[in-house]
C-alpha cells in the first residue's frame, strides 16, 4: 500500500483532518512512516502515516 503522506517534505504546511483545531502545521521531518509536524495550537506532533493521512496546504 502506497504511504499518501511519503510526498510531505520539511517546510510543507498541512492540516489534520480529525483535529481543525490543531490548526495549520508545517512539516518537520517525514522519516520510516512517521511524520513530525509543529501545529499552531498543539506545538510538535508525531503522526503515524499508517494511521493519519494529513492534508497538504497550498503555499498562500
Amino acid at each position: 500500500m502506497r504511504d499518501p503522506n511519503a510526498i510531505l517534505e520539511p517546510g510543507m504546511l498541512v492540516r489534520h483532518p480529525a483535529c481543525p483545531d490543531w490548526g495549520l502545521g508545517q512539516v518537520q521531518s517525514n522519516i520510516g512512516g512517521r511524520v513530525t509536524v509543529n501545529f499552531e495550537h498543539a506545538g510538535k506532533v508525531v503522526i503515524e502515516s499508517s494511521r493519519v493521512t494529513l492534508t497538504p496546504v497550498p503555499d498562500p
